[in-house]
């Protein structure tokens, strides 16, 4: 297991969803990672208002969405470390328990254009690889947060791929709507999905 290429997919995924996982399929695909590790977050700093479902429900949820899925896993390292989850803890607690790894981070073109309000932005940058991919409605992705990086041992890989015009947010809306979130998320998981956030949900 050592020496493999690790991308982070680190995210509340509140639910998982078909989105998420072609995402991975894609870096696996295109060679840019030999495993993509989905890190579930307790709590995102950014989203520290919104729903959650519980976090052992999603950590659930997420595994058994991904049980069929080759090079793909799902971490809960998040859950032992401080919370709100900062990524650079996050990064560092990876590299200092698998040595032999090698770990980059996955990011949406919305996150890379907030990127430089991240705790410790530079540190990533600086000690890790960061793969890019875009986002509906990002138009200018590769020129939205360069300021100030250029200086930084840092490589940046900006993605084309396919992505499929779903949000785990709109599935919590259908949801809550009594609507179907059928293709949306993986067959295995698509009942207890609909079931967990029906019972949670205000």
């Amino acid at each position: 297991m050592t020496g493999k290429r690790t991308a982070i997919f680190g995210g509340s995924f509140n639910p998982i969803h078909n989105g998420h996982i072609s995402i991975a399929r894609a870096l696996l695909a295109g060679g840019l990672a030999d495993e993509v590790w989905f890190v579930v977050s307790p709590m995102n700093p950014f989203k520290q208002h919104a729903f959650l479902l519980d976090d052992s429900t999603r950590l659930r949820i997420a595994r058994q969405a991904v049980a069929a899925e080759q090079g793909m896993h799902v971490s809960d390292v998040e859950f032992g470390l401080p919370r709100p989850s900062y990524m650079s803890n996050t990064l560092r607690t990876l590299s200092r328990r698998y040595p032999g790894r090698t770990f980059s981070l996955v990011i949406g073109g919305d996150n890379w254009q907030s990127f430089g309000k991240w705790h410790e932005a530079g540190f990533i940058l600086s000690h890790y690889d960061v793969i890019v991919y875009p986002r509906s409605g990002n138009t200018d992705t590769q020129t939205a947060w360069a300021e100030g990086t250029e200086s930084k041992n840092h490589s940046v890989t900006f993605v084309d791929m396919p992505l499929l015009n779903i949000s785990s947010t709109d599935i919590r809306r259908r949801i809550k709507a009594r609507q179907s979130i059928h293709g949306m998320v993986p067959a295995d998981v698509e009942k207890e999905i609909t079931e967990q956030y029906s019972n949670a949900m205000p």
